[in-house]
């Protein structure tokens, strides 16, 4: 028993400074690396003008103009004397006339109206039918390509929405605030800027993450050998 004591006393300890220097070894030197993507600036800025060319190019080629028309109308009732009750219909009407105004039958007349080139399903992804603020107002948005399609897909859908919620409802018009009007369509194409700033930002991200991957596998290296 004492001999196999003695025989566990003396088994080598673990090299814990190996381990420890080995540990060292494989951490990364962030100041060495900073100074090291210092040293190759001039490949990150060339990277990052690169980037914004492209960037650039893809915008004046593949970038298209998109622009926003939007018409608006009021529920409420169309009586003299309004009492609150009726306020409080008008709210509760609002998301049903939303829905009537973008629903199946409604988008079909209007690709009928003016002749156009989509079904349903592809210009109903143009219109926005929103009630802001949960007010008694209801807002048509038409995104498109084309400044007065823009405006007349607005025009007809409020107006053959109308006629609609009439048929459906059966009470008052809602009253009409705005038309859309083609001074009124704003254009929300996204600005050059945008996509430069992106083309630089790419562009840096790019050139960093490849100095990176080449210091770490250079300092792996040495470390190996």
């Amino acid at each position: 028993m004492i001999k196999e004591a003695k025989n566990i006393q003396e088994k080598p300890a673990k090299p814990v400074v190996t381990e420890t220097i080995i540990q060292q070894e494989d951490t990364i030197d962030l100041l060495e690396l900073f100074w090291v993507l210092v040293n190759h600036w001039k490949i990150i800025l060339l990277t990052m003008l690169i980037t914004a060319m492209l960037a650039g190019v893809y915008y004046l080629v593949g970038v298209k103009p998109s622009y926003q028309a939007d018409a608006s109308i009021f529920i409420t009732n169309n009586e003299s004397v309004i009492t609150v009750s009726d306020l409080q219909l008008s709210s509760e009407l609002t998301e049903d006339y939303a829905k009537i105004i973008k629903s199946r039958n409604v988008l079909k007349q209007v690709i009928k109206e003016l002749d156009l080139n989509l079904d349903y399903r592809e210009l109903s992804k143009l219109v926005s039918v929103t009630n802001p603020d949960n007010s008694h107002i209801i807002t048509i948005t038409v995104t498109c390509g084309d400044v007065e399609l823009c405006r007349d897909i607005a025009n007809s859908l409020m107006n053959i929405g109308l006629d609609r919620i009439y048929q459906v409802v059966g009470s008052s018009e809602p009253t009409v605030i705005d038309y859309s009007e083609a001074e009124a369509v704003d254009e929300i194409t996204p600005a050059l800027t945008k996509y430069l700033a992106i083309g630089l930002l790419l562009g840096l991200i790019a050139a960093c993450g490849l100095i990176c991957v080449r210091y770490m596998t250079a300092v792996s290296y040495t470390h190996l050998t």
